[in-house]
């Protein structure tokens, strides 16, 4: 910004250089100003710098309806930050409107130092990692690389045949004869803290709660249970890649159940193109229940109950069954249907200790419309559940697993509501488990063992029996073999296993 500054010290006494000093000073100092602010904005929300894959991604993966709904929702911080631009666009149109300076004393050492800051200038501009970081450079290339990843999730075609003929070359096999389902619950945002299941103190989890009590030894509850990613689309590129999506020999989930002779389908109440692309797509079915995107979405995730009924009552051998569901993904208070807030504005235990820790209001209030969207999935996923052991009764061998793709930050380190890069919370996640009762019987300790949820796909093919050469049983949470490696993530962990 140093350019326009040193001109502004220089007296323009002529109306037309005035003018056209004004308006490029507007300009140039109001284009570091911006930067300077979203790149601050973006850091102490996300952890994260403009080129951060989480940032491009969700850029790419955006419509200008989810980004209206998403200002919608941080409107207080785009009227403070737009607040202060409009305080620095004033002063600058101020001093810069100056047509006389005041003479300046020691006017050949004032002179000097001007040349010395324009060498400097020269310096940083002809250094290329310097000058990619220009505002006028830096934000054109990100725009660039965002229209970049958006087309190349709009054809995955090519990507997809190469994955199924990946799957096929594997060779897979089934372990065992007969009839096979399994169904894979997805979540989105839900942080095991705040489930009662895992000892949360507001009742959020009533039903799972039921079936666990009911269940006995086939239902196992991993209580370790950690996300590597804080946000949707590396998450569950990662779940489904085997934890390795970017490597040659990678399978993906989907692509190696088909290849051994299971029908899949995908039902999903995301409108989202990235994971409808990269993922839902190799499924031989795909229900889309919401046809509405953005964060506004009124879809709830019940209304995907009857697409897995009729999945479930399909006559056919082996069947594969990914539901997709929304979950807890902000805005809270449109997860649940209306009206349905038990923790609305109630005073208890876990309000009182958030409001101990100096919590603000809007987070205490979004940590109601939390919970209370988390005792509606809970509804929901026993659902689920419930429909899956009934077919249990037609066949012997059933599977159903459920996990989310990463946790939510709701005031539990943070004063913030929402994505959490920098904290547990935001990797904290649910993982169950049920077999029926003809399933072989498992190891010792499971429940206690820390679980990683881009190993999930170990664990998911172990449950679809299926075997191949590059099988990796030291990553699957139900074998003897299991051996535990501890996640890299962005922050400190204190343990894996409390």
């Amino acid at each position: 910004m140093l350019p326009v500054l040193i001109w502004l010290a220089w007296p323009v006494r002529g109306p037309a250089w005035l003018r056209i000093r004004r308006l490029l000073a507007l300009v140039w100092v109001m284009l570091f100003a911006l930067d300077g602010s979203l790149r601050a904005y973006l850091m102490e929300l996300y952890q994260s710098s403009p080129e951060g894959a989480m940032v491009i991604g969700a850029m790419a993966n955006t419509n200008w309806r989810e980004s209206t709904e998403y200002l919608s929702m941080h409107w207080r911080s785009v009227v403070l930050i737009g607040s202060g631009l409009a305080v620095v666009a004033l002063l600058v149109w101020h001093v810069a409107g100056r047509t006389v300076w005041s003479p300046v004393r020691g006017g050949r050492r004032f002179a000097v130092l001007s040349l010395i800051l324009a060498l400097v200038c020269l310096l940083a501009y002809s250094s290329k990692p310097w000058r990619r970081l220009h505002p006028a450079v830096f934000w054109t290339q990100w725009v660039q690389s965002a229209q970049k990843l958006k087309a190349s999730l709009a054809d995955q075609h090519e990507e997809r045949a190469r994955l199924l003929d990946h799957a096929i070359h594997a060779k897979p096999v089934l372990a065992g004869a007969g009839p096979s389902t399994v169904v894979l619950v997805l979540s989105e945002s839900i942080n095991r803290d705040n489930l009662s299941l895992y000892g949360y103190g507001r009742q959020t989890t009533p039903r799972l709660q039921q079936l666990q009590r009911s269940s006995g030894a086939q239902m196992t509850v991993l209580r370790n249970a950690w996300s590597v990613d804080a946000s949707t689309l590396p998450a569950v590129r990662n779940l489904f890649g085997f934890g390795s999506p970017g490597s040659a020999q990678s399978h993906h989930l989907v692509a190696l159940a088909r290849a051994s002779g299971y029908k899949v389908w995908w039902i999903s109440n995301h409108d989202d193109v990235g994971i409808e692309q990269q993922h839902a797509r190799l499924a031989d079915i795909v229900q889309m229940v919401n046809r509405t995107p953005g964060r506004s979405s009124v879809s709830l995730d019940g209304e995907m109950l009857d697409e897995l009924k009729s999945a479930l009552d399909v006559s056919f051998e082996r069947k594969f069954i990914v539901v997709h569901m929304l979950g807890a993904h902000p805005h809270y208070s449109l997860r649940y249907p209306r009206g349905r807030n038990p923790f609305d504005d109630e005073a208890d235990a876990v309000d009182a200790a958030l409001k101990n820790k100096g919590t603000s209001l809007w987070v205490r209030r979004q940590r109601q419309e939390y919970d209370a969207a988390l005792l509606y999935h809970d509804e929901v996923v026993a659902e689920t559940l419930r429909l899956t052991q009934l077919q249990a009764l037609a066949q012997g061998r059933v599977a159903w697993m459920y996990l989310s793709d990463h946790g939510q930050e709701v005031g539990h380190v943070r004063n913030h509501a929402g994505h959490s890069k920098s904290t547990e919370a935001g990797y904290r996640i649910p993982a169950i488990i049920w077999r029926a009762r003809s399933a072989v019987q498992l190891p010792g300790g499971v429940a206690d063992r820390p679980f990683r949820s881009d190993w999930a796909a170990w664990t998911v093919a172990d449950l679809l029996d299926i075997r191949w050469s590059s099988q990796a049983l030291e990553r699957n949470v139900l074998s003897e073999s299991y051996q535990w490696q501890a996640p890299r993530l962005p922050m400190p962990v204190n343990s894996f296993t409390e």
